[in-house]
């Protein structure tokens, strides 16, 4: 390995370090701060290699990441296609987190401690809580039950 690699195969390490990255994410990163585009894509196949960097293992710590901040499935989806993973591997790790019911129920709970209310007005505020959080409507349809307006 050239020098030059191998400053570049450091910094890509230092930056690992901190967090889990996607590919598009690193490479952007890397690329900010060198100029040879062929050395960094050798440095990212290298990575990969090595399991370094591993976008389903970044999707489904992510997903779990966003998950306990109170997001929910759709809203994971979107935000893990801007950071360039592909479909398959963002509905794999969707699907393999699960109890999205449950957590739509604690992001309510959190959000609304009196529960649901019987006001037309605030119940649909609630329930747009719930979607601008990402949740879809099996999961908020599990929260408000026949409420459902």
């Amino acid at each position: 390995m050239n020098e030059e690699l191998s400053i570049i195969y450091n910094k890509s390490l230092d930056i690992l370090s901190r967090r889990e990255h996607s590919t598009k994410e690193i490479t952007q990163k890397l690329a900010k701060k060198f100029e040879n585009k062929n050395s960094i894509q050798e440095v990212i196949t290298k990575l990969v290699e090595n399991n370094l960097l591993n976008d389903v293992r970044f999707a489904e710590m992510y997903t779990k990441a966003r998950k306990r901040k109170g997001f929910g499935p759709k809203k994971i989806f979107y935000e893990l296609l801007t950071k360039g993973l592909h479909e398959q591997d963002i509905n794999l790790a969707i699907h393999n987190e699960g109890e999205w019911e449950l957590a739509a129920k604690k992001v309510f709970q959190k959000k609304f401690p009196g529960g649901k209310l019987d006001d037309i007005k605030l119940l649909l505020k609630q329930k747009s809580f719930l979607i601008n959080r990402g949740f879809g409507f099996k999961e908020i349809e599990s929260v408000f039950g026949d409420d459902m307006v």
